[in-house]
């Protein structure tokens, strides 16, 4: 009877983030690499990554020879305690990749064993190539591993957008030195104006940046989902935090959140003239540069290759926007209703200045309390925030574990971003969001999120 040694890996450059395994089937007498397997998941964690490397590697035995026997080795000690019986499978996004990889060869064919990281450099390697290849959109190929057993040094990682700024947890710092890059910064600003542009001519900017690499300091989130007591309802504070287990060696893995891309819609005629554009307006189709900013937004996320549904907002700007890229990724657009901009009121289509020496008095209590409405019935922050959290459970719930991009407005996304860190209602007049510019939140299982800020539109022009 044969014997192969299957050594696999995966990773993940932001946990969750891009991310890819590698798999290696060697003859256990001779020591020959027989088969090599790698490819890139998308955005998932690292722990599924890691699994779906397991189960690659013994699906490639088992092509090979489905009356062998397999020695696997991993750096991985939760896939192999778990594996082996000796560690309970908690998590829901976990326990069907073990079920199926039990499932591969007959029990008792498997034995399990953990190595140091510096004796699994081989299926580092291809993993590392997979997500390589996925930052490039494209496949991996096995040509160019054979051509890399060859070349030395590290093969180049390339940054791309939804990914964190640092390498692969394989390569990358520390944990506990990579924990500090979740920080948060804030810049003070006098007002903010939904979809006039950004946040109006007096307003400041704010960014948030996570990008933490390695198991441990991946985990640490860049915010929990729990607003501060305020107006808003349960709903719209966002679900309550939840312990975290672990095993006792690093966090547990939560599984693949529902991630959403908040993208911003294309600038309109409005947007650079700053003025006050929301559902209650004259619905201004994009411009001629919004219309390429959305474009190049489609072909961006074309390369990345992430993307699996989007929904957009009722108002003609995002569902043009989201139009534009849905034709160039061959999905669908869904629309949701709860992604629509706050209705302005009689604001709408005036400049901060004008509501300013309008409406003074109700401008001022608009700056004071999320519960003041606009002049002439508009919509309160506190009544869009209740419409968006409700908007955000009901999506998440049709969409864990898949990545959607969300075409939508200011006022919307800066309310998942403030939601999922936990800022108060204030904190929406401290953001700005230019056109056409991507974030992303994710959702995880225990109701922790994380939240990227990127809010760049450099690579549209």
């Amino acid at each position: 009877m044969r014997e192969f040694i299957v050594e696999a890996d995966g990773g993940s450059r932001g946990n969750p983030g891009p991310a890819g395994y590698g798999a290696v089937v060697s003859d256990a007498a001779t020591g020959e690499t027989l088969r090599e397997a790698a490819e890139y998941l998308g955005v998932v964690t690292n722990n599924v990554a890691e699994y779906s490397g397991l189960l690659a590697g013994l699906r490639a035995a088992r092509e090979l020879d489905p009356e062998a026997t397999v020695h696997v080795r991993m750096d991985s000690k939760l896939v192999v305690e778990q594996m082996s019986g000796r560690w309970k499978i908690k998590h829901p996004g976990i326990k069907p990749l073990a079920a199926e990889a039990v499932r591969v060869f007959p029990p008792g064919r498997v034995t399990y064993e953990w190595i140091p990281r510096e004796q699994n450099k081989h299926a580092d390697r291809l993993a590392n190539e997979a997500m390589d290849a996925g930052a490039r959109g494209e496949a991996w190929d096995a040509s160019d591993s054979r051509a890399a057993l060859d070349t030395p040094g590290t093969r180049p990682v390339t940054p791309e957008l939804l990914e964190p700024s640092g390498p692969s947890e394989r390569s990358g710092p520390p944990a506990d030195a990579a924990a500090g890059a979740a920080r948060a910064r804030a810049a003070e600003a006098a007002a903010g104006v939904a979809d006039a542009g950004g946040a109006g001519a007096d307003a400041g900017n704010a960014s948030v940046g996570n990008a933490p690499a390695g198991k441990a300091a991946a985990d640490v989130r860049a915010a929990q989902a729990v607003a501060a007591p305020g107006t808003e309802t349960a709903a719209a504070r966002g679900p309550a935090p939840a312990a975290t287990p672990s095993s006792g060696w690093a966090p547990a893995d939560m599984g693949p959140p529902a991630t959403f891309v908040l993208l911003r819609h294309g600038e309109t005629p409005l947007t650079p003239q700053k003025r006050f554009s929301g559902s209650g307006g004259s619905d201004p189709s994009l411009s001629d540069i919004g219309r390429e900013q959305a474009e190049k937004t489609a072909a961006h996320l074309a390369r990345r290759g992430t993307v699996q549904a989007i929904v957009a907002s009722p108002l003609a700007r995002t569902r043009e926007t989201a139009g534009v890229i849905a034709a160039r990724l061959g999905l669908d657009v869904t629309v949701d209703d709860g992604l629509r901009e706050t209705d302005f009121g009689a604001w709408e289509g005036l400049t901060f200045a004008e509501v300013r020496e309008r409406h003074p008095d109700d401008l001022n209590a608009w700056l004071s309390s999320p519960d003041a409405e606009p002049t002439g019935g508009g919509e309160s922050f506190a009544a869009t925030a209740n419409r968006v959290a409700a908007a955000r459970d009901r999506l998440t719930a049709a969409h864990a574990g898949r990545t959607v991009l969300l075409v939508t407005h200011v006022t919307p996304i800066k309310t998942f971003v403030r939601l999922a860190l936990g800022a108060p209602p204030e904190a929406l007049f401290r953001m700005e969001l230019s056109a056409a510019s991507l974030s992303a939140v994710a959702y995880y299982a225990d109701g922790n999120a994380s939240v990227r800020l990127f809010n760049e539109t450099s690579h549209l022009r």
